[in-house]
């Protein structure tokens, strides 16, 4: 244990053996939280001889639980890490509500709704076009999230707005979707925190259960919770008050979902006895970059005061080049990149182009590509976003739950079975007439009233063949059983129907095939830890990484970065470019408006703290906007950084750069130039 805390300075030490009392650390970008988590279970479990059983740590992302996971048994054994719960928020939420079905009135197996599943829902209880009222439904949906994130259940919806027309017809949605969902025994990704923190409220005895089950918690980006997280947080914690929360203010972008900054300043109020640790030795940038980011987020209020600072240098300035237009901007960064690959002998993936919102990246891509500089967008495709993993994974939750009508909706002609429109509202109001899911409705003798007999034997065909499936599972080899399903359902020949060219089909067949092998090893890693959990687990804990995950993992590739501002907290490069460091786009015109400009200048200190060694900041004079040029006005953030440690180029009041610079600059155009014909 020496060895480990060894490797610690003095406060991350303090923050790790601070067990006797509620903590708060507040860690600084780039300050080593992740270790003083990982350490501080090992300490836990070695100096306090705390069981890992009776411990939980919980953070946002998948990645982000599986980066501490690997850490954590790096520093334990296995025999020592046994039953230690290293989680998202949502993943420990599914896990309460699975081993609390019985006390929240559902049964067990049941389904999550994602985003679309959600949406179709939605539309369905509103009885409107999908494409005609898209942006009514996108409103309504959003308003319901916001509303249980925030625990208002649909009666205290509908009085708070009952003056606001829209927001009462959301209100009046959001209690027939709470309705449907229940009817369906299925949750959406928001009842996973909301529906544990409602059956603690309400029945203190199942509180008391998991207050002794979770004798410690640590919670990681604790200012990225909302009004649900932290209750469920004061909620477990209550009796011990025994938790470490590790946050940073300064980093709290995410209030357009629901995250509430004051979560931090609420916990001294909660728990008196609260110790506060602050973390500010950075240990990723250099001390010229510190000093800006320090500079600029000064400008913001802070109930506690933190200044970061490195032992890794003052560094280069940090550059502003400011361009003719949008254009002019992306090739000058894309020009700048080639040149340093050159001179520097970087990796592609050292650099990263980090920007305000996703159309930025459109004029780059070109660039890049005229360059022939090889990059990745983050926020491709979704692995679990792809049509044949979705079409697999609905038949999966069809499995585990029979009553997911969404699921069964999108499987019943998937291939084709002939079972048409007319068939599907016929079988959908019986079923709503009886009150039961439109599977069970297939199995009733009353449904032979409804429908010939040939529509009747194919909806029949296709539940007896289903049923099979789920005795199989039940009775054999539940993975042997899912292979068959697809084998026998002849899903290749269907892709290869409906694939644009054969290799894709390929493709998209051997991504099922992904999918089942993942399944196999959630169930494997599931049944270390509990062997009498099985195939219903472990499907439902892959829906719910689909939408925790929302992007396919990929190996780390070289490759330039290109990402949004949001997109890149957490991460690190060695040379950042941000581009767009105007008036409405950051900070954006919508936060000017309404008065965000704090969390937008939080952004902002996000974007600078990513960069280790070189930062370059660009702007365009000029800016064409739905097909109109406008000139452009810096970003008061530029005037809020230290000017003594900026190196401007370009037009800034019109004065030119030196000769010298020029010079250099065309130098260094002509040796990159003569390197990419060297390699045509």
């Amino acid at each position: 244990m020496e060895k480990i805390l060894a490797r610690l300075n003095d406060r991350q030490r303090a923050a790790v053996e601070q067990v006797s009392s509620p903590l708060l650390v507040l860690a600084g970008a780039g300050s080593g939280k992740t270790s003083v988590i990982t350490s501080k279970i090992a300490y836990l479990v070695r100096e306090k001889k705390m069981a890992a059983r009776h411990i939980c740590a919980v953070t946002f992302t998948n990645k982000a639980a599986k980066e501490m996971r690997e850490r954590v048994n790096q520093l334990l054994s296995r025999e020592e890490a046994k039953g230690l719960i290293v989680s998202t928020f949502h993943s420990l939420g599914l896990e309460i509500i699975r081993k609390e079905a019985r006390h929240l009135d559902y049964k067990s197996g049941f389904s999550l709704f994602d985003t679309e599943d959600a949406k179709a829902l939605i539309r369905d209880l509103m009885h409107k076009d999908a494409q005609v009222d898209a942006e009514i439904i996108q409103q309504v949906q959003h308003a319901i999230s916001q509303w249980k994130n925030d625990l208002i259940e649909p009666e205290e919806a509908a009085e708070l707005h009952q003056d606001e027309p829209s927001y009462r017809l959301a209100a009046e949605v959001y209690a027939a979707y709470n309705r449907h969902l229940k009817a369906y025994n299925a949750v959406d990704f928001d009842d996973l925190i909301r529906l544990p923190v409602l059956l603690f409220q309400q029945q203190p005895e199942r509180l008391e259960h998991w207050q002794h089950r979770l004798h410690y918690l640590l919670v990681d980006e604790y200012q990225d919770t909302n009004a649900s997280q932290y209750r469920l947080v004061k909620q477990l914690t209550h009796l011990r008050q025994t938790f470490t929360v590790v946050g940073d203010d300064d980093q709290s972008i995410y209030a357009w979902r629901g995250a509430r900054p004051e979560n931090l300043a609420q916990l001294s109020d909660d728990f008196p006895h609260l110790k506060i640790i602050k973390l500010e030795q950075n240990y990723r940038s250099t001390g010229r970059i510190l000093k800006a980011a320090n500079q600029l987020i000064a400008h913001n209020p802070h109930l506690h005061e933190k200044s970061l600072w490195s032992q890794l240098g003052f560094g280069d300035p940090i550059r502003v080049i400011q361009c003719a237009n949008e254009e002019a901007e992306a090739e000058r960064i894309a020009a700048e990149i080639m040149t340093r690959k050159l001179k520097q002998q970087a990796q592609w993936k050292d650099f990263a182009v980090l920007y305000r919102g996703n159309f930025q990246s459109r004029l780059l891509e070109i660039k890049l590509q005229a360059f022939q500089i090889p990059y990745k967008i983050s926020g491709g495709t979704s692995f679990f976003a792809r049509n044949e993993i979705k079409d697999i994974m609905a038949y999966l939750r069809l499995l585990i739950n029979p009553a997911d009508d969404n699921a069964f909706l999108r499987i019943i002609n998937l291939p084709r079975r002939e079972i048409g429109p007319s068939i599907l509202e016929k079988l959908a109001n019986y079923a709503k007439g009886r009150g039961v899911s439109l599977f069970a409705a297939c199995h009733e003798l009353g449904l032979e009233s409804q429908l010939k007999p040939q529509q009747l034997e194919r909806l029949r065909r296709f539940t007896q063949w289903i049923d099979g499936i789920m005795q199989r599972c039940e009775q054999e080899d539940p993975l042997a059983a899912i292979g068959e399903m697809i084998r026998d359902m002849d899903y290749e020949a269907w892709l290869y129907q409906n694939a644009s060219s054969p290799k894709i089909a390929e493709r998209r067949y051997a991504n099922v095939w992904i999918l089942i092998e993942s399944l196999q090893t959630t169930l494997q890693r599931m049944q270390e830890d509990d062997p009498s959990l099985g195939i219903k687990e472990a499907i439902a804990r892959l829906v719910l990484r689909d939408l925790l995950e929302q992007q396919q993992e990929e190996e780390e590739v070289d490759k330039v970065q290109l990402l949004t501002l949001h997109a890149s907290k957490g991460l690190e490069f060695p040379q950042v470019f941000l581009m767009g460091m105007e008036e409405d786009l950051l900070p954006h015109r919508n936060s000017i408006e309404t008065g965000q400009i704090e969390e937008e200048r939080r952004l902002a200190y996000v974007g600078l703290t990513r960069a280790q060694q070189q930062l370059t900041l660009t702007l365009a004079k000029q800016r064409k906007t739905y097909g109109e040029m406008l000139n452009c006005t810096p970003s008061r953030f530029l005037d809020e950084l230290p000017q003594e440690d900026l190196q401007w180029e370009g037009l800034k009041n019109t004065a030119e750069e030196s000769l010298e610079a020029q010079q250099a600059r065309k130098k260094d155009r002509i040796a990159m130039l003569q390197a990419m014909l060297g390699n045509s």
